[in-house]
Formats: structure tokens, sequence, C-alpha cells
């Protein structure tokens, strides 16, 4: 036989027959008597081999090639006959197959003694024993005649080309029949013998397992009885295997009750367990009843496992045919039609169970008729719509969502409009699940009109369910069934309801098609911001519209969302005006800056608008002005933004290292948070690591190549301060509105942007150099709106020591250029009254004004002291009595007569606005200094001045000063007009006391004052004008009637002494006469033209 890699289990023909010749010719020359040794044999079971006693070994059919058809026990029970003397045992023939590593044949030796029932335990070890199947390392000697040497069959009964195979938990079915087998059908054959052998081992195993747990279960169950009867109130702990049968019924009965969640986490708590299978538990009893069971059967006996037993259907190894294999893909296919038949079955009777369970209390001995008749007393209505619905009760999801639509109609009516917005979620999922669309449009229908005046609560609970409608069903739902609703609601006639429509479609636009959002959604906003009569649906529209620009995707849609914002800009209601800033601009901007339009469509626009406005030959339209430069503010966060975003610096951003906060007061505060810079451009942190970037490169780099930057400064800084160089400078609102922008511009691009790209252009406009003073044409530009809106604008943006010096140095060179110049102090006024709104800027003024005082021109000092009268209003009594009365103090004593009368204007304000006792009688004293010093009896610009201020003040003056002062000195000075020589002097007097009285006439005169002061000065007035201006005559000689009539009055019938001259007036007849002679007035002179009307 040949050695090393040949497999002895797959001889040739010719060898086998060789070796049967072999075997032949030996045993028919030994003498079956005589026992005498003959030729020596290759048997490996000879005596040899062996030195048991010797015996004919045959193999079986599946393993011995040379004696087929022949079984181990067939030749044995042969060799019996002959060799009756030396019969060999079962267990000496096993070691012989085991030692000679015949291992299938000692595999079909050990399974026909257990078929025989005659278990060999030698076999039943080896086979049982895992280890004796693992790959071997060395060759054993007797296998090395047979050729089982490396290489050979035994390392074929493990995995080729492993090492270090793990053996604990592999026995025969790794070895690879394949090799060993002639055909497909042995090798099928084998493989399923082999698998049903090991599966059989382990059944008997596992069986073995659970009989031996049971029986310790059940006696430690019984032990744990007794202890418990014998002392209920100790409590052992729980034994493991009681905890994996009490996991089981606890798991089982959360699946059962829907306690899903609830099943999932106690399943993944006990990952060691496998829920599926009661086996798993490790008790060889059935299953016993589930918690509810042994809940209602409590204090009832069980049944004892005992009672049952497992039944078991198999199949023995000799029922399988040798084409199972390929035949159980047919009966697969049996099996689970069968299984599907069944299922039906058992559908059906399920069904009928369930008719029958509805058939209660049947009589089967009563007739049909008779049943009829006796259930007919029971009182149930089926007839009604209602009775119809009760009698069928709903069986399945579809059906409930049909009872739904068929039932809430008539549920709503009947809710109280308090609480109907608890129907809202049950209308809504009905509508959403609902089959049938015309019954989905009713319930939206519905739900839109639920509540007849929704207030915001309500509203946002209906908004809330329409976009979870809309998040559930998709666009095309939204378009088809939410949309009409709001449709049909645009018109109705309670604002609250076009509320709830305006907002609806700013909350559903995010879930419209973008077709459908660009045209009629949009459509319907613009219809109702054009038409509806109530602010707060205005301002819901607004809202929504941004909205929609944030959405927007169409760029054809821009000139209309221009024009949008234009018309909400207009609009008379401070609301919408507020969220057109708040929420509409920052929308529309963003849209604006991915279109790239900002810099190139949007900002210009406006701008081209205003110069429209300010070249208007009508005058100037404030109302306009305001509207589109508030706009352009709003702009400057999304124009900062796009400067940050596209500077040459963004890629360098890193916010992984710490990034210092922001200042609080780096950005000026925003209207809104879509105006919030950080907010724009993505994060505080974000923002903080690009201004640090922006002011380094400002700094250090410059602006090459920074095309956003470049913009606003070459393009958009030059033309607003042209357009500065054209508005009005007596128009307060214009300069505080261009005012705030450039403080809004400056704060907003930095304090490095500001000093190196704002101030220097304003600074070559203004040209404030010592040679241009005397020139007016080289400074033409200081009386124009540029001086106050760079002082105020740019100037304070920022408020530290360097910055305050340069605005008083800025105001001071103003004051002295324009005063020097005869120039109008229009300019200066305007920054005096927009920095004395704030009172951090007193202070600063006053510093101004001082340097005014002590100039050495008069002419400077004369424009200091008519400041004065602009900033006494808004500064507090102590400031006026520290700083501002000794500087009028100190001018009032000035050489020049001019200095001296500019500042009465300023002691009348003091007057006007002043209640220190003290402070009043040294402007008092001050004033009668000036009427009563016989230096200034003939000073006629004196007199005209003091008249005018009082005629100001007078009626908002302290009435002990105007009884005591002011009516007295006007008579006076009445008085002595009459002797003026001079006509034009004395017509110049004579207006200015008829503007005067016509000023005090409004207030309360007393009896005496009207005698001694007040009628004896107009007497003294009517004698002037009725040689200068007899239309002015006929006016006082009715006023000088009605005093007189009043007088009398008050002397015969206590008339009610509060109620004054102009009130006696009011009249019609008096009124008609005052009006007709007042009409009649001709005179062209200047001052006639505002007769009553008071200074300002």
């Amino acid at each position: 036989m040949a050695t090393g890699n040949v497999n002895p289990f797959n001889l040739s023909d010719s060898e086998d027959e060789a070796e049967q010749r072999q075997e032949d010719g030996v045993d028919t020359e030994r003498s079956p008597s005589d026992g005498a040794p003959g030729p020596p044999s290759n048997n490996p079971f000879s005596p040899q081999a062996d030195a048991e006693h010797p015996a004919l070994l045959l193999s079986s059919t599946r393993t011995s090639p040379s004696v087929e058809g022949i079984s181990v026990a067939a030749a044995a029970a042969t060799m019996a006959g002959g060799l009756a003397e030396t019969r060999v045992s079962v267990d000496v023939i096993a070691a012989q197959l085991i030692r000679d590593q015949y291992i299938l044949t000692a595999l079909e030796f050990h399974t026909e003694l257990l078929e025989a029932g005659r278990e060999l335990p030698r076999l039943r070890d080896y086979f049982s024993n895992p280890g004796n199947f693992e790959r071997q390392s060395g060759t054993p000697p007797a296998c090395k005649d047979q050729g089982l040497g490396p290489g050979g069959p035994l390392i074929r009964f493990g995995f080729p080309g492993r090492t270090n195979r793990a053996g604990s938990i592999s026995t025969l079915d790794s070895l690879d029949f394949a090799r060993y087998s002639d055909d497909g059908n042995r090798e099928s054959d084998e493989r399923v013998a082999v698998l049903e052998f090991e599966l059989r081992k382990a059944k008997e195993t596992i069986q073995a397992l659970r009989a031996n747990l049971t029986q310790a279960a059940e006696s430690d169950t019984r032990e744990r009885s007794k202890n418990y009867n014998s002392n209920p109130e100790i409590q052992e702990p729980i034994r493991p295997l009681e905890k994996r049968a009490l996991n089981f019924l606890v798991n089982e009965y959360l699946l059962k009750n829907e306690y899903k969640l609830s099943a999932i986490t106690f399943s993944d708590e006990n990952d060691d367990q496998d829920f599926e299978l009661w086996d798993d538990v490790g008790l060889n009893i059935p299953k016993p009843p589930d918690l509810l069971q042994i809940y209602r059967n409590c204090g009832s006996a069980l049944p004892s496992p005992r009672d049952t037993v497992d039944v078991a259907v198999g199949v023995e190894s000799g029922e399988l045919t040798g084409n199972y294999i390929t035949q159980k893909p047919d009966l697969l296919q049996k099996l689970e039609y069968q299984i599907s038949l069944l299922n039906k079955e058992k559908q059906s009777l399920a069904d009928q169970i369930k008719k029958l369970q509805r058939c209660v209390c049947v009589c089967v001995k009563l007739s049909p008729a008779f049943q009829q008749a006796l259930l007919s007393f029971c009182k149930m209505s089926a007839d009604s719509r209602l009775g119809a619905e009760v009698s069928r009760i709903a069986d399945s999801e579809e059906s409930v969502m049909l009872m739904l639509g068929r039932c809430l109609p008539h549920i709503v009516p009947n809710v109280l409009l308090a609480k109907r917005e608890e129907l809202i979620p049950l209308i809504l999922c009905t509508a959403c699940l609902h089959p049938e669309p015309k019954e989905r449009d009713q319930l939206l229908h519905i739900l839109f009109n639920l509540i007849k005046r929704p207030d915001d609560e309500q509203r946002q609970m209906i908004l809330t369910g329409c976009v979870a409608f809309a998040r559930h069903v998709g666009p095309t739902r939204v378009e088809a069934e939410l949309l009409p609703q709001c449709w049909e609601q645009i018109n109705h006639k309670y604002p609250e309801r076009r509320l709830l429509v305006a907002e609806a479609c700013g909350a559903l636009a995010p879930y419209l098609p973008k077709e459908i959002r660009s045209s009629l959604v949009l459509s319907m906003l613009q219809q109702m911001l054009a038409e509806d009569k109530a602010d707060m649906v205005r301002e819901a529209v607004v809202k929504s519209l941004a909205i929609i620009m944030g959405y927007i995707n169409d760029p054809d849609k821009y000139p209309q969302g221009f024009e949008l914002m234009l018309l909400s800009l207009g609009d008379p209601s401070e609301r919408v005006v507020s969220a057109i800033h708040q929420v509409f601009i920052p929308a529309f901007a963003a849209w604006t800056i991915e279109l790239g339009n900002l810099q190139t469509t949007l900002i210009p626009s406006l701008l081209a608008r205003i110069e429209t406005l300010l070249k208007n030959e009508h005058g100037l339209d404030e109302h306009k002005l305001h509207m589109l430069l508030s706009a352009l503010q709003s702009l400057i966060p999304p124009l900062f933004s796009v400067v940050l975003q596209n500077a040459p610096f963004t890629h360098r951003v890193n916010l992984q290292g710490h990034t210092p906060p922001i200042e609080v007061t780096r950005f000026p505060r925003p209207a809104s948070p879509l105006q919030d810079v950080a907010t724009i451009v993505g994060s505080r942190e974000t923002l903080s690591a690009l201004l640090i970037l922006y002011d380094y490169q400002l700094e250090h780099e410059g602006t090459t190549g920074w095309d956003s930057l470049l913009w606003v400064v070459n393009q958009l800084l030059p033309q607003l301060i042209d357009i500065v160089g054209r508005v009005n400078v007596t128009s307060t609102t214009c300069v505080h509105e261009f005012s705030r922008f450039f403080w809004r511009l400056c704060r907003t691009f930095g304090k490095i942007f500001t000093n190196t790209k704002v101030k220097p252009q304003f600074q070559e406009i203004l040209r404030l150099s010592e040679e241009n003073v005397d020139a007016l044409t080289g400074n033409g530009i200081l009386t124009k709106a540029t001086v106050p809106i760079y002082a105020t604008g740019v100037l304070t943006s920022y408020n530290q020591e360097e910055d305050r010096k340069l605005l008083v140095g800025f105001l001071e060179d103003v004051m002295t250029t324009l005063s020097l110049s005869h120039a109008p102090l229009d300019s200066l006024k305007a920054s005096f009254v927009e920095l004395g709104a704030n009172p951090v800027y007193h202070e600063l003024l006053l510093t101004v004004l001082w340097y005014g005082v002590v100039h050495t021109s008069a002419l400077v000092r004369c424009t200091a002291a008519r400041m004065f009268e602009l900033l006494v209003k808004g500064v507090n009594e102590t400031l006026v009595a520290q700083r501002v009365v000794p500087a009028l103090i100190t001018l009032s004593s000035d050489p020049e007569i001019s200095v001296r009368i500019s500042t009465i204007p300023a002691f009348g304000t003091i007057m006007e606005t002043v209640t220190q006792k003290e402070l009043l009688e040294r402007v008092k004293m001050q004033l009668a200094s000036f009427l009563e010093d016989p230096q200034y009896q003939d000073q006629h610009s004196l007199h005209m001045e003091i008249i005018r201020t009082f005629g100001r003040v007078g009626p908002n003056a302290e009435p002990r000063f105007r009884d005591e002062f002011v009516l007295p000195h006007l008579h006076k000075l009445a008085l002595g007009n009459n002797v003026q020589p001079s006509e034009s002097k004395r017509i110049d007097i004579a207006t200015q006391l008829f503007e005067a009285y016509s000023a005090l006439s409004c207030c309360f005169i007393s009896e005496e004052l009207m005698v001694t002061h007040f009628l004896p000065g107009l007497r003294c007035l009517r004698a002037d004008m009725e040689q200068l201006s007899p239309e002015h005559e006929v006016i006082l000689s009715s006023m000088i009637k009605e005093g007189e009539t009043k007088v009398e009055n008050r002397g015969i019938g206590q008339a009610e002494g509060s109620v004054s001259i102009a009130a006696s007036l009011v009249g019609e007849d008096a009124k008609t006469k005052f009006l007709s002679k007042m009409g009649q007035l001709t005179t062209s002179g200047a001052m006639l033209a505002n007769v009553f009307q008071r200074k300002k």
C-alpha cells in the first residue's frame, strides 16, 4: 500500500482487488483447527498489529470498498461459525477502529449499536469529546503505514489553512466529507447522518440539563415554600432561574398590553436573555400562564408542571432518503401553501367567533318572531344619524377616520366658543388621514371658521396645527387644500379672521411649492397690504411678506419686492412701519445679497429717489425723505456683513481658538434680531473673529482688492455727502435723520473706518483753514446741512476724550468762521439744537460758548450770546445758574451795544423756563437795567428786541413776572412810542407792540391790570395805528371794546374771573366781525403778515 499522503479510504479498484486476493490466499492456507500461523499479512487486525485475540474485521459499506454491502455486525456473525472459540468483543473492534483512525467506520459502527440498543461507552465517549477532532500537530504511529501523516486525512478533519482552532464547540461538522465521497448522493447522505447525530446528541444533552435544572428548581421551590410558611416575614433573594422566568412573563405582559417602549427598554436592560423563546429560561417545563391569568388565579391551585408533558414529533434518520436535500424546496412550498390555507381558515373562524360573541342572551328555545318582539321593548334608535353612528362601532383606523369626518361637522356647532380650540387636534388629524377630498375640504373649512373672532392664543394654536398639517401632507395637498381656505377668508368682515389668513400665509410659506409661493401667495399678501384697513392685519401681512422674501428664489420678483417695501414704508400706521424695518427690510436685503443686488441696485435706487426729492421745486417732502432714509439706515447692518464676508481675510478666520467677546457698545442696538450683524454672519464667535481681522486689515494692510469696501468708500460716501450738501439746513427733521444715519454708519463700520475713511472726506469738503475765514465763496458749504450732520452724526459717533476735543474745536472754528464772515448762523444753530437734545453734550456746548464769550471779536461774542438762547431750554437749572447766567451777565456789560442786545433773547428764555426765584430776580434786574438805564433810551434796536422777547415769552412766563414787569413796561413803551419823531421807528415799534399785545391777550389778566396797564397800552397803540395803519386800528378798537365790556361785566355780575379776552371773542358775532376786519388788512409790510402768531 502506498504511504505518505495516500488516502486509505480512497483506494483504487486494482489495489482493492489485490488486497482482497492476498487476504483470500492467506485464509485458504490456514487450517481452522490447527491455528498455526500462516505467512505474514498486512492486515492491521492481525496478532502482529494487536495483542488482543485475532479477529477478522470488515468495514461497513460506507467506508470499506473491499466488502460492500456487508455490515460490521454481519461480518462478525459470519466469522462466528468458523472462529467460535476466538469471538472478538465489540469493544475490541471499536478500540482498533479508533486506534487506526477509521473514524467514519467507527461512527457507523456506533450508530448501528445505538439502533440495536447496545451503546458502547468507548465510542460514546470518543464521539462526545470535541477534542478528538481538533487538528493534530503530529502523526500517530499506528497511522503512518496508512498514509495518515502530516497533510493526510487528519488535517482534513479540521479547517485547512487555519491554526489554533478552538475545539470546544466543534465536532464532526468540521469534517470535509466531499473529499472522500465517490458520488454526490453518498456525500449528502453522510452529511445528513452526521448532522442528525450531532443534533440528537445536543438535544439529549440539553434535555438532561433541563431535567437536572427542573429537578433542582422544584426541590428548591419546595424548600423555600416550607421556609415561607414557617417564616412568612422573611423573603429570600430571587434566584437567577426565577429571575429569568419572571423576566419572560413581564416582557410578555408589556407586549400584550401595548407597552412597547417599556418592553424595548426592559429587553435592553436584560440583554443576556432571549425573550422570544421560553426554552431560553432553562426549565424543562411548559410555559406557565401569563401574569394576568396568574393574578386571576391567585389563591387557587395552579396545575402542577408534572400534570403536563412535552410532546415532540421527530424524524428518524432511517426515514430520510438520499434525495432529501434536493426535495426540500418543494416541501417548503407545500408547507407554506398549507400554512396560508390554515391562516385563512383561522381568520374565518375568528370572524365567526366575533359574530357569535355579539349575540348576547339569545334564547335558542324562542322563535325568531318572539325574540324580535321581545327585543323591541329595548328602546334603541338606529333610524337617526346619530343612532346609525352609535350602532356601528368602528373596527379599523380607516373606519374611525370616516366616522370622525361624519360626526365632527355636527359636534363643532354645539361646543362653546371659548373651548373650541380643544377640537383643533381632532379636526387636523381627521383632515390629514381622511380618504375623501370633499370631507377633508369640509374639515379644513371648519378649522378656519372654528372661532368667530380668534384671539392671539387661538390663532397661534390654529397656525401650529396648520404647520403640522403641512409637514404631514406635503406641498401638493397644502396648495390644494389649505390655500383655498385662506383665499376664502381674505375679505372676511372680521379683522381677526383676515389676520389669521395673513399669518397663515407666512407660516405655510416654507411648505408650499416655490411657484405658488412667489405667485399666488405673494399676490394675496400684496392685495391685503394695499386694501386692508386694519393696522394689525397689514402688520401681519408685512411679516408674512418678509418670510416669503426669505424663501423666494425668482429673481424676476425683485422689482415687486422693492415696490412692496416702498408701499409699506409709506403706511400711515407706526406698527406697519416698525414691522417693515424689523422684519421685511432685513429679509429683503438678505435676498438681494444672495442675488448680488444690494450694492448695485437696492441702495443706489434709494439714493436716486432721495436726490429726486431734493430737486423737487415745490418743496421738500420731509415725510418721504424720512421714509427713504430710515430704509437706508436699516440696510447698514446687511451692508457691513457683505463687506466682512467678501473681505480678503475671510479665508483666515479661525474659530478653533479663543475669540474675545465683542464689546457691548461696538454696534448700535439693533431694532430686531434680524438686524444684528452677528445673526447675519452666523454667530457672535464668527463676528468677533471677523472684526479682529477687519480692524487689522484697515489699519495695516489697506483696502486693495476689497471691492465691497471700496464701493462704500468711493461711491456711497461721496454720493451721501453730496446729498447732505443739498439738504435745507433749517429743516430740523432732515438734519436729524441724516445725522442718525451717519452716526449708525460710523458706529457699525468702526472707529478706524470712521477716522480714516469718513472724516477725511468731510474735512476735504468743509476746509476749515485760517486763510478761508473771510472768504464767503470758499465757505459756502459751512452754511449748509453738512456742518450739523458732520458734527452730530460723525464727530459724536465716538465719545472718547480725543473725539470730544475734535468736536469742540470744530464747533469753535465754525462759530468763528461764520461770525467773521457775516454768514447765516443756521448751520451752527442746527448743530446746537441737535446736540442740545442730548444732556451728555451740554457741558461741551457750554465750553464752546464760553470760547465765544471771551473771544476778541464782537461778532463772535454776539454769536455766542444768541446761541445761549438755544441752549437754555434743555439745560438743567443748576447749569443755567452756574454757567449760563454768569456768561450772559458778562456779555450784558460788553463794550459793544450789539453784544448786549444779543443777550436779551437768552434772558427772556430764562424767564420762560426757570423757576428759581433768585435766578429770576437777577434776570429781571438785568432786563430792567436795559429798559430804565438812560443810556438805552434811544436804542431802537434794544427796544425792538425787548418787545419781541416779551411777546414770545410773556404767555409762558411766570404770572408774577408778566403782571409786575412785562405789562407795565409794554405800557410804558407804547406811551413813549406816541412821541417818537421818526416815523419808521414808530411803525416798527408799533408793529412789535401789536404782536406782543396779541399774544398776551390770550392770558388771564386781572381787572386791576386790565384797567391800569393793558387797556391804556392798547389805547396808546391804537393812537399810533390810526395814523400809521388804519387796518390795525379796527382790530385794536375791537379788542379795547371787548376788554372794557369784560371789566364792566365783572363789576356788575361777578363774571367768570378766569375767562380771558381771547375767550370772549369766541362768540359768533364777535368772531365774524373780527375776522372780517382782519381780512381787510392790505398793509404790505412783511411784519404784518403774521399777526397773532407767536415767535418760535
